[in-house]
């Protein structure tokens, strides 16, 4: 691999930890300068979702055709209520670290071992976002009920499954050093999210 200057940054927690809300308001931040890859996925586009915005919402076939091509970085696989949904990055330009530019994306330690093996450890970084449960099931059944067709078996499945996914042997096993708790204003952990990502940055320190 040619040298490389830019980092990503694996932003990561269970289900409606709020690692959405701080995604949108880490790449709004001047201070960190993170660009935004937008992931592919299989899943149907929820209500005030926009396609290329939160995701880009493609089919099976499309999947099949990207990984034909070679183009597929990462990518995980959920077997759902409603069959299977994957979400995936694609080797589409958007990513380019010998420009030494800095990325911001979402992703679980499987994708973020994916990313490693793509792009070498000292490229990527994981961050966790951390949230007690009943706040973050309080966080779910609002968010769905808003929903035109509430999926709430998905949601528990979902809920269920994060305790496997995110279990503190493979936060350990991952080297997940850096990890925020989002229980108060979000705003404060946002700044703390910020700061651990200028770190690197003027530390020029890859790795974790």
């Amino acid at each position: 691999m040619a040298d490389i200057s830019g980092r990503i940054f694996v932003l990561m927690g269970k289900s409606a930890s709020g690692k959405d809300a701080i995604f949108k308001r880490l790449l709004d931040r001047d201070d960190v300068s993170l660009h935004k890859v937008i992931l592919y996925t299989t899943r149907p586009i929820r209500q005030k979702e926009q396609n290329g915005v939160e995701y880009f919402f493609c089919s099976e076939a499309d999947e099949r055709r990207f990984e034909a091509e070679g183009k597929i970085i990462e990518r995980r696989e959920y077997t759902t209520v409603h069959g299977r949904w994957a979400y995936f990055t694609v080797d589409d330009g958007q990513i380019d670290l010998e420009k030494g530019d800095d990325y911001l994306v979402i992703g679980t330690i499987d994708s973020l071992e994916q990313l490693i093996a793509y792009y070498s450890r000292e490229c990527v970084v994981p961050i966790y976002i951390e949230t007690e449960d009943s706040i973050r099931l309080e966080r779910a059944i609002n968010r769905e009920r808003k929903q035109e067709t509430p999926k709430y078996e998905e949601m528990c499945r979902r809920f269920l499954a994060d305790s496997k996914d995110f279990s503190e042997e493979r936060l350990a096993a991952a080297k997940v050093v850096h990890r925020f708790s989002n229980e108060g204003e979000i705003n404060d952990t946002v700044n703390l999210v910020a700061d651990c990502i200028k770190s690197f940055k003027t530390e020029d320190n890859h790795g974790y």
